[in-house]
């Protein structure tokens, strides 16, 4: 580990941000951090947290849950026309352009080629969240200084470039199914309990180092065409869902709403609680925009809610989010 690495790391054993620091942050909060903080848990060096969880015996005993050998892609379509509605500064559909059509590069009568380029927010559409896409109180995952995180070059600790692999086991907790609805309310927070519930229904025990994917339906919505009511209002991850995550030790989580965790927030005027939690504190990986309505029929069909996932980021060198195109295979 280099110097510079070490001065800007937490030491091992450090908890979450000094609460005596002034904080908009209310004392809820910070008492949950204190209880989901994975700071050092890795080493001060550590730049991908719960990942460490998907070992080698888990990734092996994953594969075990492929069963028939169908796919199911679980990404919506990058097209300009997308889930954003430029509420948020720069996070922009992608902007598709063709920069060369059929061209005879080597002169006439040789092989012609085509190519585009895209621009495009990294957290647009169906994304993972770099453990740097958020900071409290100063600080980014592992008590590293949110500052690290520059204009010129992106995240210089936890970008998303710095997941090399990501496949484990999937479990679906379909807590929009388990209740018998086909869509969770706008107003609806996924509490410890809807998870709870909705591994019981689906007739399993979630294991450390597995991937969660949680079904609200919410994105229904937006394939009716309605990309505003998809985003707000918004059922989500609740504050509390943090501390059901870091006690089954979940390796990373993903779900199907544009804002991740309820929208608006159930505690008046604080925004992104959960965020904080997952990606500061306990350094877990968290994804939005999933679509999770095939594989939520597919798994009703054979009553088996887990399988082996897929779900490479792209290596964006210090990006702090990507766009990611999983894969279920059951």
């Amino acid at each position: 580990m280099s110097d510079s690495t070490s001065a800007e790391a937490a030491p091992t054993g450090t908890a979450s941000a000094d609460t005596t620091t002034p904080s908009a942050l209310p004392p809820e909060f910070h008492d949950i951090a204190k209880r989901v903080n994975n700071w050092g848990r890795w080493g001060s060096d550590d730049e991908i947290g719960t990942l460490n969880l998907i070992t080698d015996e888990v990734v092996r005993a994953a594969a075990a849950d492929i069963r028939t050998g169908r796919r199911i892609p679980l990404a919506l379509p990058l097209k300009e026309d997308g889930v954003q509605t430029g509420l948020i500064p720069g996070r922009i559909n992608p902007l598709h352009t063709m920069v060369q059509i059929n061209q005879e590069l080597f002169g006439p009568g040789t092989v012609a080629t085509s190519d585009d380029a895209v621009t495009m927010g990294l957290q647009t559409a169906t994304h993972w969240d770099a453990l740097t896409h958020a900071a409290h109180s100063g600080k980014i995952y592992n008590g590293r200084p949110a500052d690290t995180i520059t204009a010129h070059t992106g995240a210089r600790f936890s970008g998303i470039d710095k997941v090399p692999h990501l496949v484990s086991r999937g479990v679906l907790l379909d807590v929009a199914r388990a209740k018998g609805v086909d869509r969770l309310p706008g107003d609806h927070a996924v509490t410890p309990e809807d998870l709870a519930e909705a591994e019981e229904f689906a007739g399993l025990t979630v294991r450390v180092g597995d991937i969660v994917l949680v079904r609200t339906g919410q994105i229904q919505t937006y394939l009716a065409g309605d990309k505003h009511a998809y985003g707000y209002p918004s059922p989500g991850l609740s504050i509390r869902t943090p501390e059901w995550f870091h006690a089954r030790d979940v390796a990373a989580v993903a779900n199907d709403t544009l804002t991740f965790e309820i929208f608006p927030p159930e505690i008046e005027n604080l925004w992104l609680p959960v965020h904080a939690l997952d990606l500061v504190e306990m350094g877990m990986l968290q994804g939005q925009n999933w679509n999770l309505e095939k594989l939520s029929t597919a798994c009703a069909e054979v009553s088996r809610y887990s399988f082996l996932l897929s779900a490479m980021p792209e290596p964006f060198i210090g990006g702090t989010g990507t766009p990611v195109a999983p894969v279920a295979i059951l």
